[in-house]
């Protein structure tokens, strides 16, 4: 099967009940995206949060360009000495927050745990931990439901232990591996503690930490490729899938207060597999339209580990996926220098260069 056939779900859906809405028990979906006919739908199938980034916000300014070109405008007018940034970040934050309106009723029937509305941090800023952190706090008072998104680097690990001390609900970002996501989880305890030791409670922070399933993929489809690595195809749809299952049990083995969420899709297993735990599933509205098309049923999985096979052929084939697997495979020291998140950082910064170019094409129009 290829990578985008719908496997590892079992039989399919019962008529008129599709994929999505059979998801029931800890696990929960959000909509990888702030666009807001596309979280409307998500919504209807299930979703309990959502999330913006650079990327996602270019997106969603090109795909109603009329409207957020005139609000360019008007911004530009409103805040006559801001640069192209200022202003397109303020596009972002609106955009972010008309996403966190319409998951405001979720997050109060949740008391927290979710309908969360996850905003990015500037990637420009991620070598600077006091920097994300501040941001972080101004980011999280702009609405009861935000949760804010800060890389799972060398500095954002400081900036997210600084940030949740503050008060802020963290959606760890840029992270691929096993050790990102336990380092995270540490950082988010160490915060909280600080936090309960100032006598703050904390019963309703909420966060979660990310593992970017499909760019572990395809960070070793890329090494393949560029080494000859000979291997069986199929295995490299599963290098994800691992190392978030092996960081789930890790999460639950230590007690972390903060829940795993899958994102960057490439197959719908990355669904299918996760379904079971005390997880979120963050898809692309597209992914989601591709499940509930697929016929799949909800069955439990989560306990169900990767075929040995995989992951052993995967360890001796790739160190990338080694240093990803293993709890002890990275040091926050080594987190910067990592295939993927040199690829995704990269990812980030050029969304926002492109956000820079359309707020210029508004502002100083070309002759």
């Amino acid at each position: 099967m290829t990578a985008a056939d719908t496997t590892g779900a079992g039989t399919s859906t019962k008529a008129g009940v599709t994929p999505l809405e059979l998801m029931t028990g800890p696990t929960v979906l959000w909509n990888d995206s702030a666009d807001p006919r596309e979280l409307t739908q998500s919504i209807a199938w299930g979703a309990v949060g959502a999330t913006c980034n650079p990327v996602i916000a270019v997106t969603c300014v090109k795909n109603d360009h009329a409207r957020w070109a005139a609000r360019i405008a008007e911004i530009a007018a409103e805040r006559p000495h801001a640069g192209e940034s200022e202003i397109g970040w303020q596009v972002v934050q609106e955009i972010s927050l008309e996403a966190a309106d319409l998951l405001l009723p979720t997050f109060e029937r949740y008391a927290g745990h979710n309908g969360r509305l996850s905003m990015q941090t500037d990637p420009r800023l991620a070598r600077d931990p006091e920097a994300l952190a501040a941001q972080a706090a101004y980011f999280s008072g702009l609405a009861p439901n935000i949760i804010v998104k800060i890389p799972a680097t060398e500095q954002g690990i400081v900036a997210i232990e600084e940030a949740v001390a503050r008060g802020v609900s963290i959606n760890v970002t840029v992270s691929f591996s096993v050790p990102q996501a336990v380092a995270a989880a540490e950082a988010i305890e160490r915060g909280m503690q600080r936090r309960e030791a100032d006598g703050h409670d904390v019963s309703a922070m909420g966060h979660v930490v990310t593992i970017m399933v499909g760019r572990l993929d395809d960070w070793l489809k890329y090494v393949a490729a560029r080494d000859g690595v000979e291997i069986d195809p199929e295995y490299l749809e599963w290098a994800g899938i691992a190392a978030f299952k092996r960081a789930y049990a890790i999460f639950r083995e230590r007690g972390y207060r903060s829940r795993l969420l899958s994102a960057a899709f490439r197959n719908t297993r990355q669904w299918s597999e996760f379904l079971g735990g005390d997880v979120v599933i963050s898809p692309p509205f597209g992914w989601q339209e591709k499940i509930q098309a697929s016929g799949q049923d909800a069955r439990p999985r989560m306990d169900v580990p990767v075929d040995p096979v995989i992951v052993e052929s995967l360890s001796a084939s790739f160190p990338d996926f080694r240093r990803a697997y293993d709890p002890d495979g990275m040091t926050p020291a080594e987190f910067d220098g990592f295939g993927p998140t040199r690829k995704t950082l990269r990812q980030f910064l050029a969304a926002d260069e492109e956000l820079d170019q359309i707020v210029r094409d508004v502002v100083v129009p070309a002759p």
